[in-house]
């Protein structure tokens, strides 16, 4: 008799689409996988609301929710609308105390309001300013997956980001984190599975260990 094969739910990162999880390849014998991409979020709609619509998209019961970045804190705001068997984030954060300094002045002083609409549009100066990115290939490399150009997305996003508020981790989740993030950099990370050289693209620069390793994170083995 067949074994029942595990639904897995990713969540890309921030105006990230379906293609950034190219490289990542689990075994087919065992897990089911979907890619769940941004919807347009409504006028001023919170992210309780909007990750209540995304959390519509899961058919199947006692999904693994794998959310990487933005993804990550959009899984955990979908987890009080899902009853799922694991909660995974990459590249992430927890709470807002694992907020960089950065971003909690961007929250104080709300500057993304003045993002202008040339700077959204231009997915090279997203990657650069906003990841923290100078490499020429990383740049063009990146640029290649920000597939989600909607300027409405982009501000809401980029606002609900600075000004997530989250005091209390969820209990289990589950965190992988490189020690080369200088987005959400290693040190206000508290209790993760830490990637050698994994800077906060290492979806696509460091896969091969992400194929390894999240198979041995899923069923609890690693």
């Amino acid at each position: 008799m067949n074994q029942a094969k595990t639904h897995i739910y990713f969540v890309p990162g921030l105006a990230a689409g379906k293609e950034i999880f190219e490289h990542i390849s689990l075994p087919k014998n065992r897990y089911e996988v979907h890619i769940i991409e941004w919807l347009i979020p409504k006028k001023n709609e919170s992210i309780q609301d909007y990750a209540k619509r995304m959390a519509t998209e899961i058919k199947e019961p006692n999904p693994i929710l794998i959310g990487v970045s933005f993804g990550g804190v959009m899984v955990q705001e979908m987890n009080p609308f899902l009853k799922v068997k694991k909660l995974i984030i990459i590249s992430s954060v927890k709470s807002k105390r694992e907020m960089p300094r950065k971003m909690k002045v961007f929250k104080v002083i709300p500057a993304y309001r003045l993002i202008p609409k040339s700077f959204l549009e231009n997915t090279k100066s997203l990657v650069k300013y906003g990841l923290g990115i100078n490499s020429k290939n990383k740049l063009e490399l990146y640029q290649n997956y920000l597939s989600v150009k909607n300027t409405d997305y982009l501000k809401w996003a980029i606002k609900q980001m600075v000004s997530w508020n989250q005091s209390e981790e969820i209990e289990n989740i589950v965190h992988i984190h490189g020690d080369k993030d200088t987005v959400f950099p290693i040190n206000k990370i508290k209790k993760c599975i830490v990637v050698p050289d994994g800077t906060h693209i290492m979806l696509i620069t460091k896969y091969k260990w992400l194929n390894t390793n999240l198979p041995k994170i899923i069923e609890g083995t690693y």
